[in-house]
């Protein structure tokens, strides 16, 4: 089984327990509107250009709102899980990325779940998954760090460094592979890293990513 289906029934074991009103880490979405993205992104992913061409605020995006009114009724909810957890339907470009374009989506997506009332700890995961994590973090923190205005490595507690933004001078984020996707993936206030440099250096970046 590809780790993006472990996540994927791991998340959806999630989504049963929670409260569909319950606050995520993303910005404007409930659970329940989180759902929605993940089905709709899976399904129909190009409705949710309309969301980027009509400049939708978080929590107010037209491709999402029915599936959002179908999850206001508890049975709708338990639908909503069960169709995400039978995975894409039909014609769907997420098929062709299969675990490379769902994997980290699929994690950091949990963690927005659990994380987003303050109070979940960080889960550990099999020793392959936080491989491929590790193995699609540099691109996706290069994405996520385009706009650093110093340089930015990654380091693993005792273990190599990634210069993921070039530049002088340069930030160091230590932490487990799992927070230091939550941070490059803009969860910046939930992620548990350390941001280490010369003083000025870790002001500017903080100032910027928000931390």
């Amino acid at each position: 089984m590809a780790w993006m289906e472990t996540e994927r029934e791991a998340m959806v074991r999630t989504l049963h327990a929670a409260d569909p009103h319950a606050p995520t880490l993303c910005d404007g979405w409930n659970v329940s509107r989180l759902l929605a993205h993940l089905i709709v992104r899976e399904e129909r992913p190009w409705a949710m250009a309309g969301d980027v061409v009509r400049r939708d605020k978080p929590g107010q995006e037209h491709s999402l709102d029915p599936l959002v009114a179908q999850a206001a009724t508890e049975t709708g909810y338990r639908q909503l899980v069960d169709r995400f957890a039978d995975g894409s339907r039909g014609f769907s470009p997420m098929r062709w990325g299969g675990d490379t374009a769902n994997l980290l989506e699929f994690f950091v997506h949990h963690e927005d779940i659990r994380r987003g009332t303050g109070h979940a700890e960080p889960r550990e995961l099999p020793e392959g998954e936080l491989r491929e994590l590790r193995r699609r973090l540099p691109l996706m923190a290069r994405l996520g760090y385009r706009r650093s205005p110093v340089g930015v490595v990654l380091q693993v507690p005792g273990g190599e460094q990634v210069t993921v933004r070039k530049g002088e001078p340069a930030v160091t984020i230590t932490g487990p592979v799992t927070e230091l996707a939550l941070h490059a993936m803009g969860r910046r206030t939930a992620a548990q890293v350390r941001i280490s440099g010369a003083p000025g250096c870790v002001a500017r970046f903080e100032d910027y990513a928000g931390a």
